[in-house]
């Protein structure tokens, strides 16, 4: 009820901007041969400010509208405001758009107390008191901020947000450092010579979805099997999306745990999703992983981390730092002709990117051999280490 008001709401006012908007398309002089928009040149462009004012007379017009805090509409009117700036500010956004059931799924309490929880319930205001399962327990010494409610596959989810008054300096770079690169035969590679691979329950469960939407195309749109069979689509999406968002942190702490800065490339992974490998790169989320939740990890733990330029990292020789000219993607194995160094092409490109790291940020770099006493220096592993070694992680739940 409340997120379908709310969504009422958010296409409403839309409307009402769009109206204007296209109010003002035509000349003075002319109309359109299909239908005009009779709008007042008096009247000015129906803001955020103006919008909020109105909504005080929409409530005693649609009493319906007093059953959501006057905040949560608020807020409402604040996330359209915030679509269309984008829109106009914002290179490369496009036009807003209505919102149906399945794009608007979530509102926010834009202030919220402490008082206003109690294990283990949690009140929501004009709502009242609601039984809640906690992830975790509340940080002590915060503030609580503000409230979201998310509606998902698997039910109704809270969203608290705390905010601190302490600074938390900026971490400096070390002594140790380590280089990732995004591969395409594994999903990371390192520059100690490590090959992540991409979870096999991620390979497995996009077998599945694939035999799931084959069986939904041949079933009639809005009928209760396609209903049923799109709210397992749903959730095993969502099943899959945790499992992998929690094997993406643990990987990220690994690599925090061992070194003191890390480096990356700067792709646009947006762009090189397009490409010859997006299904890849969609499933595996190497893009959030270095760009989202690597940096946060790193910020958490006090690891430096900083891109590097992407540009010809696999045609440097990390060893004698000579170019080896361009290879094709099925040449997996990088061989120097002028000191002979054999390397995995993505570890090799990860070395390069660590070299770069290093010099950006004005440490020395050893010129010694980056093969060290194991040849090739690779290791194929399905995530670090076998039970026993120097990590327990594991490939999901």
């Amino acid at each position: 009820m409340y997120l379908d008001i709310c969504r009422g709401v958010y296409n409403w006012n839309h409307g009402e901007r769009k109206d204007w908007i296209q109010s003002r398309k035509n000349p003075i002089d002319r109309c359109s041969i299909e239908k005009e928009y009779i709008i007042s040149a008096d009247k000015p462009f129906p803001n955020y400010n103006i919008q909020a004012n109105n909504l005080t007379q929409y409530k005693k017009q649609y009493p319906h509208l007093a059953q959501v805090h006057s905040q949560v509409l608020q807020s409402t009117l604040k996330r359209l405001d915030q679509a269309w700036d984008d829109f106009f500010k914002v290179e490369g956004r496009g036009f807003p758009k209505f919102k149906n059931q399945n794009r608007f799924r979530s509102f926010v309490y834009p202030q919220i107390k402490r008082s206003d929880f109690k294990d283990p319930e949690i009140r929501l205001p004009s709502i009242g008191w609601l039984r809640i399962r906690k992830s975790r327990e509340y940080p002590r010494g915060m503030t609580p901020k503000q409230l979201r409610i998310v509606r998902k596959a698997t039910g109704y989810f809270a969203q608290i947000i705390f905010v601190s008054h302490e600074s938390v300096p900026e971490a400096l770079p070390g002594e140790t450092s380590l280089g990732l690169d995004a591969g395409i035969s594994s999903f990371v590679a390192s520059s100690r010579g490590e090959l992540i691979k991409t979870p096999e329950f991620v390979l497995r469960a996009a077998r599945k979805l694939k035999s799931l939407q084959r069986r939904l195309k041949n079933k009639i749109k809005g009928s209760v099997n396609w209903l049923r069979l799109q709210n397992k689509i749903a959730k095993l999406h969502f099943k899959v999306a945790n499992r992998r968002e929690d094997w993406l942190y643990k990987l990220a702490h690994n690599f925090c745990a061992v070194t003191d800065n890390i480096f990356v490339e700067d792709i646009n992974f947006k762009a090189w999703q397009r490409g010859l490998f997006g299904k890849q790169i969609g499933n595996s989320a190497i893009g959030k992983f270095l760009n989202q939740i690597l940096p946060f990890i790193a910020w958490k733990t006090g690891v430096y981390y900083q891109k590097v330029d992407k540009d010809f990292t696999s045609q440097e020789c990390p060893s004698c730092r000579l170019p080896t000219g361009k290879k094709s993607l099925n040449q997996r194995v990088h061989n120097c002709q002028y000191c002979g160094v054999t390397l995995d092409r993505d570890v090799a490109a990860a070395k390069v990117i660590e070299r770069r790291g290093q010099i950006a940020v004005g440490q020395p770099v050893k010129s010694k051999n980056t093969c060290g006493d194991r040849g090739a220096g690779v290791e194929q592993l399905t995530l670090f280490a076998a039970e026993g070694t120097r990590s327990d992680l594991v490939t999901g739940l």
